[in-house]
């Protein structure tokens, strides 16, 4: 019990040094997140307050909660896009309910242990899941920079000048940090006529209040909602997890999926009580978080804090900060988020493995759809899977005596997929009428190779044949006691006589 308090407390306050970098990159993730979840109220169609107080209150939530230090969630796309029907056909305190029914869907889950799916998602998923996110993020710049003058432009290049320039002199404040606040200060100074945060949606004013929504305690109430909570919350768990994932692999730590899922959960229940939408982890903050320096849970908790003073007292400044700005931050995310090494992966990589990935870039982009895209990655890979492993198994028939005993030595897997080729590795026998089949170097995984034995076995002994199969090991004999319609076998001795 000491060991894990110690744990969760040098996870907030590892050193001065590891606080300082988590408060400054928090300050970016602050900034940077208000016109995004402004963005994402517009797609849920709701008012913009209701995705700023989402990100507000789920990232000091998670930061409590979450199993991943130093990750970043709000409001995000991803939910937005699900929940607009919703609040056409039934209104916003439907929302709220539907997003606390997430949460608690989303504990469940945990508790369950389904994050242990996430051992199914294959790298080249993960791979094509980032090069797609990468993508989007660059992509959902593109309206900043169509109709716009030249001096959008040259901020844009600006800002991105700053931001890879600036650490060769200094690393002591985050780069992009640096972007935003130079550019604030030139475009105030000189009144440059770009577009600004207040363009986006009108900024809240107060704080967030706890509400409990006002809807019928019903089974109609369920029924309309439910739906949308399942979706939200396997999305939600979907891109937590992945995002998880992916900064683990950039920090070189471990985190608990099982307390993130959890942690989701409870701060989503969060966000609907205090009058924010769904959200999960957001893969473009965590980059400009970690890459910032951000690496623990005060991190998240700053950004989020960060977040809400800026709402509260300065919102007037922060509706001042000009898009092009961000949108240069976005596009540092997009790169650094992009893994380039994928591409000449593509030639160095089993064949298999970049289709798996091209489709998971592919269906992402077409759809936005990021659930779909590891889905049809997920089950791309086990069909590609299955296929290698189908064919790891042989068959070698040897006739001994007077060749009136065949002997046949199966080697390798026996499942669903190889029981066809398996089938068909036995023809019909001629002059022999003993037949041996030696199984010691093979593996019966499932029902189907056990039906795939029994077919053979029965078929053999109507054409007269003595039969018998011998060497399963352990697994083996088990499922064949178990399911075969023809003799049991003998696990003691590791034989089966037919």
């Amino acid at each position: 019990m000491i060991d894990r308090f110690t744990s969760y407390r040098r996870q907030w306050f590892a050193d001065a040094t590891a606080a300082r970098a988590d408060i400054l990159g928090a300050l970016v993730v602050a900034l940077a997140l208000i016109p995004e979840a402004i963005g994402f109220s517009i797609i849920a169609g709701v008012d913009p307050r209701v995705g700023l107080y989402a990100s507000v209150v789920i990232a000091m939530v998670i930061a409590l909660i979450g199993g991943r230090p130093g990750m970043i969630s709000a409001a995000t796309a991803a939910v937005a896009v699900l929940v607009g029907p919703l609040v056409r056909d039934h209104g916003l305190p439907y929302l709220f309910a539907a997003t606390i029914l997430m949460g608690i869907i989303q504990g469940v889950a945990g508790l369950l242990r389904l994050d242990l799916l996430m051992q199914f998602v294959s790298r080249s998923v993960i791979t094509g899941f980032v090069n797609a996110l990468a993508i989007l993020i660059f992509m959902a710049q593109l309206p900043q920079l169509t109709h716009v003058g030249w001096q959008t432009y040259a901020m844009v290049a600006a800002g991105l000048a700053i931001i890879y320039l600036f650490p060769r002199m200094s690393k002591a404040v985050p780069s992009p940090l640096v972007a935003i606040l130079a550019l604030t200060a030139i475009s105030m100074g000189l009144g440059i006529d770009v577009h600004t945060v207040s363009d986006m949606g009108r900024l809240p004013e107060g704080l967030p209040s706890f509400a409990i929504p006002q809807v019928p305690l019903s089974l109609e109430t369920l029924r309309i909602i439910l739906p949308y909570s399942v979706t939200m919350a396997a999305v939600g768990l979907l891109e937590s997890l992945l995002t998880a994932q992916i900064v683990d692999d950039m920090t070189h730590t471990d985190s608990d999926k099982r307390r993130e899922c959890i942690g989701q959960g409870g701060a989503n229940i969060a966000a609907a009580l205090f009058g924010g939408m769904g959200g999960c982890a957001m893969i473009g903050q965590s980059v400009i978080n970690v890459t910032s320096g951000g690496r623990g849970r005060l991190s998240t908790f700053v950004a989020g804090a960060v977040l809400l003073i800026l709402l509260a007292l300065l919102g007037p400044w922060v509706g001042r900060v000009p898009m092009p700005a961000l949108v240069a931050v976005m596009i540092m995310v997009s790169i650094g988020t992009f893994s380039w090494n994928s591409i000449p992966n593509l030639r160095r990589h089993p064949p298999t493995s970049s289709v798996v990935m091209l489709v998971t870039v592919a269906v992402v982009v077409a759809t936005r759809d990021l659930s779909l895209g590891v889905l049809c990655g997920v089950l791309l890979s086990g069909i590609f899977f299955a296929g290698k492993v189908q064919r790891m198994f042989a068959v070698e028939r040897s006739l001994s005596g007077k060749g009136d005993q065949a002997v046949y030595r199966v080697t390798g897997q026996i499942f669903f997929a190889s029981v066809d080729r398996f089938s068909r590795a036995f023809p019909a026998e001629g002059s022999a009428r003993h037949v041996t089949i030696d199984v010691s170097a093979a593996h019966f995984w499932d029902i189907s190779a056990v039906a795939a034995l029994d077919k053979i076995v029965l078929r053999l002994r109507r054409e007269g044949k003595r039969v018998e199969v011998i060497g399963y090991n352990r697994a083996s004999a088990d499922i064949v006691d178990r399911f075969a319609l023809h003799d049991k076998t003998g696990v003691e001795t590791g034989a089966a006589p037919h």
